[in-house]
């Protein structure tokens, strides 16, 4: 348990330093919401959502104000809906009917968003799969608050390569359906391999299908908690580095730890996992390049950036676990470009490329993230790099993204400002050279073979 000597300690990482909880996150399995008639499935699934989550938002709001713990995002995550409406739905157009349904939940309950608009297709795509995917641009153009995330790889199953290639058409179309508002849409979409079950974050969160029927998952984040303890450590060897990382990465999981058990109390809802991300905010001081950097980068993305962020993520996650039991989800180091000051910076000044961000990719938790490139980027370019991004999380078991926002109408050197916590990013330049007939070969990428466990 935890005691108010921890929560105490905590009092000057959250006044100086920004530390929040980012997010809780309540995971709602839809499945018993599958019906033939698509009127049915969309009234049951806006009856549990709006019943099941009707006091997460002023839980939380209590939460905050009795321990002083800023809340960040109250959010829910469901069952990917291509698995609940695969009855009922009979072209694209009918799953747009359960992302608005989604969506006016979302609104109803009080939620910034609802994640788990979401396929599952490592393997190959169901008619309702690819019926999901298709209608993704639509269902994120017409709704404010629901997020759509699709796995097209594993290392147990490989890359489904039909599904990449789709994929690189899908996030032109929804650039183009969002274009009025700077591509906006892609924002809300995310392409992973290695999908976690139960990540807390946005916009890749879904409910799995191993869950129990509700969930309480918490996010937690403190880049600037962390680069304020590293101060101490200038000029010292890098076991003093390394244990000044952990100790800090533990006394923010604490925080963590004691708002999921509060929730869970208060909304008589299981807890499952801590998920201590360092997920970035625009907020001066709240950056992860800005950590690499204290570590001894004159810029992020300076040789030396792989190894600064592999070290600094192991040690999060050690700090993690010695934390909590149960530290699930991603958890470690985002980087974000528009999300991230020092990341905007650095690719500004030059000294980041998004071939030294694929790079860091290997070794942080997820992948390319929130990076802006310009608008008339082929779709096969953007699915070249969904596959490489999918190659490194099947090859080194792990959770690799691509969240990436072709700007219509805007191209290299031009700045895009998405507000908010997604704060603006410059339009990075994409290699030029095409690999339309590398994408296009069609099937699937097999598994490596270190997947064969049995």
């Amino acid at each position: 348990m935890l005691n108010m000597f921890e929560v105490n300690e905590t009092n000057k990482m959250i006044e100086q330093e920004l530390l929040d909880v980012r997010t809780i996150t309540m995971g709602i399995s839809l499945l018993d919401c599958c019906d033939s008639d698509l009127n049915a499935v969309n009234e049951k699934i806006y009856r549990k959502i709006t019943t099941v989550a009707k006091d997460l938002v002023s839980v939380g709001k209590e939460i905050e104000k009795d321990f002083a713990i800023p809340i960040v995002n109250k959010r829910i995550s469901v069952t990917p809906i291509a698995l609940v409406g695969g009855s009922a739905c009979k072209k694209p157009e009918d799953f747009v009917t359960i992302a608005k349904t989604l969506d006016r939940a979302a609104k109803e309950v009080g939620v910034n968003f609802i994640g788990g608009y979401s396929a599952l297709v490592s393997k190959g795509m169901t008619t309702a799969d690819e019926y999901l995917i298709r209608s993704i641009p639509k269902a994120l153009a017409c709704t404010d608050r629901v997020c759509s995330s699709i796995n097209v790889g594993s290392t147990k199953t490989g890359i489904n390569m039909d599904a990449v290639a789709l994929m690189g058409k899908i996030v032109l179309e929804t650039a183009e359906e969002t274009k009025e508002i700077d591509s906006l849409g892609c924002a809300k979409l995310v392409v992973f391999c290695n999908a976690p079950d139960d990540n807390p974050f946005m916009a890749g969160a879904f409910h799995g299908v191993t869950e129990a029927d509700a969930i309480i998952n918490v996010g937690v984040s403190g880049p600037g908690v962390v680069k304020t303890a590293i101060e101490s450590a200038r000029g010292q060897d890098f076991e003093v580095l390394c244990e000044t990382i952990k100790k800090t990465a533990f006394k923010i999981t604490r925080v963590g730890q004691l708002v999921a058990q509060e929730a869970s109390k208060r909304l008589n809802i299981p807890f499952g996992i801590i998920d201590l991300s360092l997920a970035p905010t625009p907020a001066v001081g709240d950056s992860v390049a800005e950590i690499l950097e204290e570590i001894g980068l004159e810029r992020v993305g300076a040789p030396g950036t792989t190894a600064a962020l592999a070290l600094l993520n192991d040690q999060v996650k050690k700090g993690g676990v010695m934390a909590s039991s149960y530290v699930g989800g991603l958890s470690g180091a985002f980087i974000p470009v528009s999300e991230d000051q020092g990341m905007i910076d650095a690719v500004a000044m030059g000294a980041l490329n998004l071939e030294k961000l694929e790079a860091m990719t290997c070794v942080c938790s997820v992948g390319l993230d929130m990076i802006a490139i310009p608008g008339d980027t082929p779709a096969s370019t953007i699915s070249g790099i969904i596959a490489d991004e999918s190659a490194i999380g099947m090859i080194n078991q792990k959770t690799t993204a691509v969240r990436i926002i072709p700007v219509v109408g805007k191209s290299v050197g031009e700045t895009v400002e998405f507000g908010g916590l997604l704060g603006y990013a410059p339009v990075m330049p994409v290699n030029k050279y095409s690999c339309e007939k590398f994408v296009n070969r069609g099937g699937r990428i097999p598994a490596p073979i270190h997947s064969f466990k049995n």
